[in-house]
């Protein structure tokens, strides 16, 4: 799950406000863009309120709060953070401390080689998390202790950028930990910030959302077109169909309408539109 801001309704003359679609990236490659007009994290726990599984995010504390009230509510949910957002800390900490962020990035680095190995050898779940627990966990062992040591240098003032990279990093150990355990979690959130470039691309083009509910019906519409492409569906063909289809199907029936059941059991028979040629 990540967040990405959308303006969407007006706040004033001339102003627009500042809200935020949610995209959750589901673990059969589909994508659900869901709006709120805030980036609080009491729209993450309604989305996720029949949740159960890992949560992958980035380090916004508001994910750790969803996971923390949902489970005193009887949930079972594993929070796993990205390992990229974590990298990007110690990157900004190469100009002032070159030699100790650059240790950090290679340990980083040599995680990144096991799982380029794990998918050229396409290892089953079991292997992988093999290949994991011998090749990866040691590295990472290796680079948390780094990091504790490095705290412990009195003149890393709070405002330096490697402080700032390691305190950020220490404080999700056991959440960074979570792909040495799970063989299907990748180590970042990069697919999900792929299919939601969508919404940055049309904040240069169409710039904005005229109401709210403008901004809930593209969020409609991008988790259809997002997700069509991630299914290899072409999102016209499936659009000209399901919109004649659509109003006679049965409304107790409305899931076969989404991309990766339609693909199952309507695209080899699709509608086409009398306007193709």
């Amino acid at each position: 799950m990540d967040e990405v801001p959308i303006k969407a309704g007006k706040s004033g003359k001339g102003k627009m406000k500042q809200t935020y679609f949610w995209p959750i990236y589901g673990e059969e490659d589909e994508v659900a863009f869901t709006w709120s007009a805030t980036k609080s994290a009491q729209h993450a726990i309604e989305q996720l309120t029949d949740f159960n599984g890992t949560l992958l995010t980035d380090g916004y504390s508001a994910y750790t709060k969803t996971v923390d009230t949902l489970s005193q509510q009887e949930h079972s949910i594993i929070h796993a953070t990205c390992w990229v957002h974590c990298r990007r800390y110690f990157e900004k900490a190469l100009a002032l401390e070159p030699e100790s962020a650059q240790q950090a990035l290679d340990e980083m680095a040599l995680l990144y080689k096991n799982e380029k190995h794990i998918r050229e050898k396409e290892m089953p779940a079991d292997k992988a998390l093999r290949y994991r627990q011998d090749k990866s966990e040691p590295v990472v062992y290796r680079f948390f202790n780094w990091v504790h040591e490095q705290r412990q240098r009195p003149e890393l003032l709070p405002s330096n950028p490697l402080r700032v990279a390691l305190e950020y990093t220490a404080e999700r150990e056991s959440q960074l930990k979570v792909f040495l355990t799970n063989p299907h979690v990748p180590l970042d959130t990069n697919h999900l910030e792929r299919a939601l470039r969508v919404i940055p691309m049309g904040r240069k083009n169409y710039l904005f959302c005229w109401t709210e509910l403008g901004a809930e019906h593209l969020g409609i519409l991008q988790s259809l077109m997002v997700t069509c492409r991630l299914q290899g569906i072409n999102p016209y063909y499936y659009l000209v169909d399901v919109l004649q289809r659509v109003s006679q199907h049965p409304n107790s029936q409305v899931e076969e309408l989404i991309p990766r059941k339609w693909k199952a059991k309507f695209m080899n028979v699709a509608l086409t539109s009398n306007l193709t040629k």
